[in-house]
């Protein structure tokens, strides 16, 4: 294929898997499209394919980050930018896969993240506010000022909400304005979907396989390592063990809270995709794998010019 080939979908469909298979059959390198796998050390809680899973295919933007360092979807425009020229060089098919939907657009789509001019004194008083009144509190104030921006950005995203208020104020535009999104190259999105019930199954069975893995371990040494307030520790599979370790619930009530977080999530994931982005959309929880891998590639092969 010539197009950028893009898996896209909510947490536990099977997007991983199937992005490698397709790398495999088509001479491909995976692209990892989310936003917390970048992060070292933080493999349990952000399913990341081990080393065994990859099959020999090469993974990019994996592990590229520690845990208290930041990361914007502009530096991960500007690093899966030069990652595609490389492929390209190399003969390569790119296979973009993830379920940060921003992440995806920013590279199917002409994003703009030029630097705009900032108001310290307002964004502290707005970080105040969210430390006294909670998240929710500053979403409010982005819904009323720019609704499409509150739509795209979770409350618990509380650095970008911030930033889109802090653009609005400064400019007193939208932020969501201020993002050209004009299609900027050709791909192809593949979407991967569940029945609702069988999703939410296969999530909740996934939180208990990531606690049998060592996820409680796992954050317990990055604390220890350091990790508290910062971005990263706000990630769904952290936030609520975290809130278990400083004794803010019980462990059950920590794993009952980080599968229903991870389905409203994966709600939000599907809602975005449908809205946001084209995708000819596969149903996943078809019994015959290998079946529904050969209709995939066949669309695909159908469509690669």
């Amino acid at each position: 294929m010539k197009k950028l080939l893009v898996i896209a979908g909510p947490t536990a469909v099977g997007k991983s898997d199937l992005g490698i298979k397709l790398a495999k059959a088509l001479d491909g390198e995976v692209i990892s499209g989310d936003s917390m796998q970048v992060y070292k050390g933080m493999d349990i809680g952000t399913a990341k394919v081990t080393t065994k899973e990859m099959d020999g295919v090469p993974h990019h933007l994996i592990d590229i980050k520690e845990p208290d360092e930041s990361f914007s979807v502009a530096e991960f425009q500007e690093r899966c930018t030069v990652l595609l020229d490389d492929l390209a060089k190399r003969n390569k098919q790119p296979v973009l896969v993830g379920g940060t939907g921003l992440y995806i657009q920013s590279i199917t789509h002409s994003y703009q993240f030029a630097d705009r001019p900032e108001d310290r004194e307002f964004r502290l008083r707005l970080e105040n506010m969210a430390a006294t009144d909670g998240n929710e509190s500053v979403h409010k104030l982005l819904a009323a000022v720019d609704p499409q921006a509150a739509l795209d950005i979770h409350q618990n995203n509380v650095r970008r909400v911030i930033r889109a208020l802090e653009v609005h104020h400064v400019t007193g535009e939208p932020f969501s304005k201020q993002q050209i999104q004009e299609p900027t190259r050709p791909f192809l999105a593949i979407g991967l979907d569940l029945d609702r019930d069988l999703l939410y199954q296969r999530i909740n069975q996934r939180v208990d396989k990531m606690m049998e893995d060592g996820l409680l371990s796992e954050v317990q040494s990055l604390m220890e390592q350091g990790l508290n307030d910062q971005p990263s520790a706000q990630a769904i599979g952290y936030k609520e063990i975290i809130m278990y370790l400083r004794g803010e619930c019980t462990k059950e009530e920590a794993i009952d809270l980080l599968k229903r977080n991870s389905r409203r999530y994966a709600k939000r994931q599907l809602t975005w995709f449908r809205n946001k982005m084209d995708i000819t959309w596969f149903d996943a929880g078809m019994e015959e794998k290998d079946v529904l891998f050969s209709q995939i590639k066949n669309f695909i092969e159908g469509n690669d010019s």
